[in-house]
């Protein structure tokens, strides 16, 4: 990316090992991130041209030294966090905040090939090659999945719960999939759209709620016995999103807040009375991809639906185009070579 909505193929020196405990891997797949229209519409600066995408999976083409989980030859997964996964964040679950973390934004995803730092605890390696159709739900744990995921499992999603989704793109998507997985028994998805309402209810929404902000939350407490969800989860990351979850929210219930805040401050006093516990940030995707992957490649669930959109990596543009005018809800980028 050399400036908000100018993104270029070009040409890097390829990747190689820094470090004893990298692996460089060659991209199978890519993605573009909700995360990247940050910068994409200038809400980040960009000051110079930047590798940009940190969603990927691959084969193994070199490994460091000390590497002793990944091998050669292996498909892995990896966290768009890179962590060690042994200092005592990583072991407590939060990966995504490990003392030595390295976010894979800086190295680049969406190319060909990928460093990947602290590859033994970044990375996890499939049962075998996968069969082409499973690629795009593998994709999808790297981050969204993984992500959407720690929401719902910060909300404390489960059995006897009414979960609210706030915000339709991938991550809510599959914020619904993973409540759904999570036992909860009624999933309010909130979206406008069409394609994303219809996927909302196949990965186990029961109600669609099209109201936003103040009417949107008076609809989920209507929808509620005035009470509120017991889980509500934010995958949006603006002020609106944030109180609309806050406000959605049963006095004692969870909000699981993974959007990128963008300028969100929370009053107060109206947090101090909403009697709500918060958690979010950064998901440790690492936490959970032993049990994703195991999920998927089991064809429990199918979070690879959320790409409406499939381009050659050379079309990258294009596919960052397609996102900001919500003409897809994620794209697939696929590498040559």
């Amino acid at each position: 990316m050399h400036a908000p909505g100018d993104v270029r193929y070009e040409q890097r020196d390829d990747p190689g090992i820094l470090e004893p405990t990298d692996a460089v891997i060659r991209v199978t797949a890519a993605c573009v991130c909700g995360s990247d229209l940050w910068p994409y519409r200038g809400f980040n600066r960009v000051s110079r041209p930047t590798p940009m995408g940190h969603e990927y999976v691959g084969v193994v083409e070199q490994v460091g030294d000390a590497v002793e989980t990944i091998k050669v030859g292996d498909f892995v997964v990896g966290s768009f966090m890179a962590s060690d996964n042994t200092c005592e964040v990583c072991r407590a679950g939060y990966q995504s905040r490990c003392v030595h973390v390295e976010p894979m934004g800086r190295e680049g995803a969406q190319a060909e090939l990928l460093r990947v730092p602290l590859a033994d605890g970044t990375l996890v390696a499939t049962p075998g090659m996968p069969d082409a159709d499973l690629v795009p739900s593998l994709l999808a744990a790297s981050d969204v999945l993984g992500t959407g995921w720690f929401a719902a499992d910060a909300a404390q999603a489960g059995p006897g719960k009414t979960v609210a989704v706030v915000g339709d793109g991938a991550v809510g998507l599959l914020g619904v999939l993973a409540a759904k997985q999570l036992g909860a028994e009624r999933i309010i998805a909130m979206s406008r759209h069409d394609a994303r309402q219809k996927l909302a209810l196949d990965f186990g929404a029961t109600d669609i709620v099209t109201e936003r902000g103040d009417e949107g939350v008076a609809r989920i407490k209507e929808l509620t016995n005035g009470l509120g969800a017991h889980s509500v989860i934010e995958a949006v990351g603006t002020q609106e999103s944030m109180m609309q979850a806050i406000r959605a929210t049963r006095h004692g219930g969870h909000v699981g807040f993974v959007g990128v805040s963008h300028d969100v401050e929370i009053p107060g006093q109206e947090l101090f009375y909403a009697t709500v516990h918060l958690m979010g940030g950064p998901a440790p995707v690492r936490r959970f991809l032993p049990d994703l992957i195991d999920r998927i490649w089991r064809r429990e669930i199918d979070p690879g639906k959320v790409f409406d959109l499939t381009l050659p990596l050379s079309q990258v543009a294009d596919a960052y185009a397609a996102m900001d005018e919500r003409r897809a809800i994620k794209v697939l980028l696929t590498p040559k070579g």
